[in-house]
């Protein structure tokens, strides 16, 4: 944990880290967040207000809740796994949940996805014990955990299918002590504390569109999403030890397998549910609506399933007294495969915007220069985005997070007309008067806009350099021809 959660930590913010450090720099009222209304509703974000407050203002500071939340999830996977699986596959599980790359990433950062698959374990865990065990204490905390993960991001709503199936099932099968009416006052009182939450949900709804930031996901996006791989490695590495014969093991030990499935359709319906319903609902909702939410940052909630169905299939083949073995020889496989050994610090995102931004004080630009900033957030557009844009702003909050010298010139999400004629004007009577100029933002956004000015006739007999060693943030420095360019710093 250490290699894969701690040491990141002190690396750049990614694109919507920054968002949050903006949001806890200017507060949630800033009128240019209204904008990204189901941004600001999570709850998430009194969390690294009360890091930073305690710690300071830096990048370890606002992740440092993600890797709190992510520990308790850790243990709770662990102790799912040892309840519904078998009593000696918490290790397993634990290193198995280090295996996947997007559960080591939440960890590391600043967004509300280690906290949702937080709260989601929790609810789980309570939803569990409580239908054990029949007590209010237990049903209080599952209310609890249940009702506030909504609250940290709208698209964990196809959890709520899950737990309710799973308890029908379990009093249908009469596997708890609870019965129809006891389920329907619990369920009935997690109901009325989400209908606030609903009521935003349908209020932001008509606006989601504005906010997609992929395309309708392709059935390959589903398969790649269900994490197959690493239930496939699990099952098959089980099966391969279970040939081996501890040495002092009894024959009965060596020989059974030991998934237990404690009420196996029930635990089965959980862990599947919990594995594959979000990508699915999520699936279909892109598919059917053209609002394209089916990125991996918003299925993190679903890899704990996903780890749980990969230690279940383990469980078919694993003998007693090979679990500890097994799970000795995952983690090292995760430690070796996952700790990115070509680097010394390991960083948590490939979007380096701290360098890029130091990249261009290297430049030693002066206080005048040009620096046109295309917004790498898609809801930078005409009639919201405009020229005038007002800073400190949402479009621009990587400027907040990290400060760039120069004059910040504002550029929207894509290439418009409104934005082509701009940029027309800065060619005619601003960057010509200039004997540099600079152009920073993410790739997508920069490099047709290195192309479009380095084919005007204005700046004919200018040159450029990009400097693209900050992973997907780029760094352009156009220069009269007179003019020198200041090595990179490779």
């Amino acid at each position: 944990m250490v290699r894969l959660w701690l040491m990141p930590l002190g690396s750049s913010f990614w694109l919507d880290e920054t968002f949050t450090a903006f949001l806890l720099h200017h507060g949630p009222r800033d009128p240019s967040l209204a904008v990204a209304p189901q941004v600001v509703a999570s709850v998430y974000y009194s969390l690294p207000r009360a890091s930073v407050s305690l710690f300071g203002d830096s990048e370890i500071a606002y992740r440092l809740p993600s890797v709190l939340a992510m520990a308790i999830a850790l243990l709770l996977i662990t102790r799912l796994a040892a309840r519904l699986i078998h009593p000696r596959a918490g290790w397993f599980a634990a290193f198995a949940c280090l295996a996947l790359s997007g559960i080591n990433y939440q960890a590391a950062d600043a967004r509300p996805y280690a906290l949702g698959t937080c709260v989601a374990a929790a609810s789980f865990w309570f939803l569990v014990r409580w239908l054990d065990s029949g007590r209010w204490r237990e049903a209080f905390f599952f209310i609890l955990a249940a009702g506030l993960l909504w609250r940290i991001h709208l698209t964990y709503w196809p959890l709520y299918i899950v737990f309710l199936l799973y308890a029908i099932v379990r009093i249908a099968r009469r596997e708890t002590p609870a019965g129809w009416i006891y389920g329907a006052k619990v369920f009935a009182v997690l109901g009325a504390a989400l209908v606030p939450v609903l009521l935003n949900a349908l209020a932001i709804l008509p606006q989601a569109a504005a906010h997609a930031y992929a395309p309708p996901p392709l059935y390959r996006e589903l398969f790649n999403s269900l994490k197959l791989g690493l239930v496939v490695v699990c099952g098959i590495g089980a099966w391969l030890l279970s040939r081996w014969r501890p040495a002092g093991s009894s024959a009965g030990e060596r020989e059974l397998p030991t998934v237990r499935l404690s009420s196996s359709w029930s635990a089965a319906l959980l862990i599947g549910g919990w594995w594959l319903l979000d990508p699915l609902c999520l699936f279909a909702y892109s598919r059917l609506s053209d609002n394209g939410i089916f990125l991996h940052r918003y299925l993190s909630v679903a890899l704990p399933g996903a780890v749980l169905a990969a230690v279940s299939l383990a469980g078919w083949f694993m003998p007693p007294a090979l679990w500890r073995q097994a799970a000795l020889l995952l983690g090292v496989g995760v430690l070796l495969l996952m700790g990115q050994w070509r680097v010394a610090w390991p960083r948590h995102d490939r979007s380096d915007w701290r360098g890029a931004a130091e990249q261009l004080y290297v430049f030693g630009l002066a206080p005048e220069t040009p620096v046109i900033c295309p917004s790498p957030f898609l809801e930078a557009r005409p009639p919201d985005w405009s020229p005038v844009y007002s800073l400190p702003g949402y479009f621009y909050a990587h400027l907040d997070a990290y400060p760039i010298p120069g004059k910040p010139i504002l550029l929207p999400f894509e290439i418009s007309p409104q934005a082509l004629q701009y940029a027309t004007i800065l060619t005619k009577e601003i960057l010509p008067a200039r004997a540099r100029f600079a152009i920073y933002g993410w790739n997508q956004n920069v490099r047709p806009w290195r192309d479009w000015f380095a084919a005007r006739p204005e700046l004919a007999g200018w040159s450029h350099t990009t400097f693209d060693q900050f992973g997907d943030v780029w760094v352009v420095l156009f220069v009269r021809g007179s003019d020198t360019i200041p090595p990179t710093d490779d």
